[in-house]
């Protein structure tokens, strides 16, 4: 039960960030920071549900989840700070999709699709990167991290763990 709730958590996540922006309602640093927020719910809810099986993957999942939380809501409440991050925010954001691309790979071993959710996460994550140094088209940007939110979600209920 608790799977599928995480799979259908993280397809409504990510529908919801490649549907917002293409509504236009939202300003860069509030859609990245809404990717942020809504990848770190995920995680912390990852991290809570594999902590009776995967007590490191789980540490790492709320660690990060924490932190990502903290990030989101200095982008979403507090428009200095974008300012201060606009330099990175686009590279900011790729990386952090490819480190939880990689701790989707470490925590998914056992996983049958684990290791394709991971893999999702790290090849969005350059293209981020790629695509955000030559567009920097907050539509295109989103759009991505909703792909992965929406690609985990759905192999996780297909593996059905």
């Amino acid at each position: 039960m608790k799977s599928k709730f995480i799979s259908l958590l993280a397809i409504f996540f990510g529908l919801m960030i490649i549907i917002f922006p293409i509504m236009g309602l939202i300003g860069v640093a509030d859609l990245i920071g809404l990717s942020l927020l809504l990848i770190s719910i995920y995680l912390l809810v990852v991290g809570v549900s594999i902590i009776d099986y995967n007590k490191k993957g789980a540490i790492l999942d709320l660690i990060f989840g924490a932190i990502l939380l903290f990030i989101s809501i200095c982008l979403i409440f507090n428009v200095g700070i974008f300012g201060f991050l606009a330099q990175i925010t686009l590279y900011l954001a790729g990386i952090i999709l490819i480190i939880v691309g990689v701790v989707s790979l470490i925590n998914n071993r056992e996983s049958r699709y684990g290791f394709y959710i991971g893999i999702a996460g790290v090849i969005l994550g350059l293209l981020y990167i790629v695509i955000g140094t030559y567009i920097t088209e907050p539509i295109i940007l989103g759009t991505l991290i909703g792909m992965w939110l929406i690609i985990s979600g759905v192999l996780k209920l297909m593996d059905g763990h």
